[in-house]
């Protein structure tokens, strides 16, 4: 079974009509599942755990909100084994009315990137006229581009292609990529 947190590509999707208890699958390049989200419905403060199995017996790591109902909400993102905090991922509240923009937190809750969504006016567009338009997201580590993550449409599983081949230096943890992932299709994809 592949290290999700050594892959510079893979896939992930959520089941739109799993309302209830919505659930992340995460897929290497070959098909192969590497990790496992089971997102508790109801919950007033985020608190998700990501598996490396469907049985959930393999934590790897704890993507947890600091606070109740925020639309500036900050994700701390540890890993399940250590215990040790990895970094955090913010929402830009505001800025993300219009266009989706994330930050990328280290230790010290510096910004040390960005994870943003393509355009203002595809952004607009999709919020306006028609949620059928794919989302893109571009990731910036510091001035470089580190990746970029791709929705692609289907009206019953969103679904995000992930590629950080462009970050062959490795600036973003593969952990708090991870993260950022599950964040997106379960903070974002309730805007579907």
């Amino acid at each position: 079974m592949a290290d999700p947190f050594q892959l510079d590509q893979y896939w992930a999707r959520r089941k739109v009509i799993a309302a209830f208890t919505p659930k992340f699958h995460i897929y290497d390049p070959t098909g192969a599942l590497v990790a496992y989200v089971e997102q508790k419905a109801f919950k007033l403060k985020e608190d998700i755990t990501v598996f490396g199995d469907e049985e959930k017996t393999r934590p790897l790591l704890k993507i947890k909100a600091r606070a109740i109902l925020d639309i500036s909400a900050t994700y701390d993102v540890t890993d399940a084994n250590s215990g040790q905090k990895v970094g955090a991922l913010r929402r830009k509240g505001l800025k993300s009315i219009i266009q989706d923009e994330w930050s990328v937190l280290d230790l010290s809750d510096a910004e040390v990137g960005t994870i943003k969504e393509d355009s203002t006016l595809m952004a607009m567009l999709r919020r306006f006229l028609s949620n059928l338009i794919p989302q893109s997201f571009h990731i910036r580590m510091g001035d470089q581009d580190a990746g970029v993550i791709k929705q692609h449409f289907n009206p019953f599983v969103l679904k995000h292609d992930v590629d950080l081949r462009p970050d062959s230096s490795r600036r973003f943890d593969r952990r708090l990529a991870l993260a950022a992932v599950v964040l997106l299709l379960a903070i974002e994809g309730r805007q579907d």
